[in-house]
């Protein structure tokens, strides 16, 4: 799991990020606000885990401004203030959840799990469509015209992380991290070869384009009108 903390006390920074990664977890760390929205914007984390108090722009503003980007992932947000009227502040701007200061490790460790196993795109966007495919997200099956496209499970997560990030370049290591998680013996090879079965059944060709290969990087799902 990938974790962004964004938290400028740097004792307590340094802290958390050893304690993430004695749990397993893969953690960056980010100590002012606009570092925070650029991260999280290109760095595919699962969790955000982000103090309200943040020099050059605070934890409120870094949430809104993530979620008027779209970004859909799980944001928690960290602080001393614990009033009611300061967590309903936290939620409305975008948090999915709140820990106030001090608290106990374990419990951060147990809502980052808890954020993680969440679906953070909405109930009507079960279904997704994009070019000439429908995709099922609930079904986990993709019809194009009166087609049904069969693929493993594996290649349904690529199918749909290419398309929820349409437009946007993938690196080869950001493809691994988020379809393959935590089994990191998988090679760029092992991907690349689960992105031509992937373009072998989505029938691929000059005229239906949709992933394009960003060469010595990675892949770009293409756009509708490209």
């Amino acid at each position: 799991m990938k974790i962004l903390l964004a938290e400028d006390d740097q004792r307590l920074g340094k802290l958390i990020v050893k304690m993430l990664k004695k749990e397993q977890f893969t953690a960056d760390w980010v100590e002012d606000g606009i570092s925070a929205c650029d991260q999280a914007l290109t760095g595919d984390y699962d969790v955000i885990v982000l103090d309200w108090m943040l020099p050059e722009r605070d934890g409120i503003q870094v949430s809104r401004t993530l979620r008027s980007e779209g970004y859909s992932g799980a944001i928690l947000m960290l602080t001393a203030r614990s009033g009611l009227e300061d967590r309903v502040s936290g939620l409305d701007a975008g948090a999915d959840d709140y820990l106030a200061k001090p608290f106990a490790f374990e419990e951060l460790f147990a809502r980052i799990r808890s954020l993680s196993r969440r679906n953070f795109f909405p109930i009507d966007h079960d279904i997704i469509t994009s070019h000439d495919l429908t995709i099922d997200l609930a079904n986990h099956t993709i019809i194009r015209g009166s087609e049904t496209i069969i693929l493993t499970p594996r290649e349904f997560q690529l199918l749909v992380y290419f398309v929820k990030n349409t437009g946007r370049i993938l690196s080869k290591d950001q493809i691994i991290s988020r379809v393959w998680e935590e089994e990191s013996e998988v090679t760029y090879n092992t991907m690349e070869a689960f992105v031509k079965l992937l373009r072998k059944k989505l029938g691929q060709t000059k005229r239906n384009s949709y992933i394009k290969t960003i060469r010595g990087f990675g892949y770009m799902w293409m756009g509708d009108n490209v």
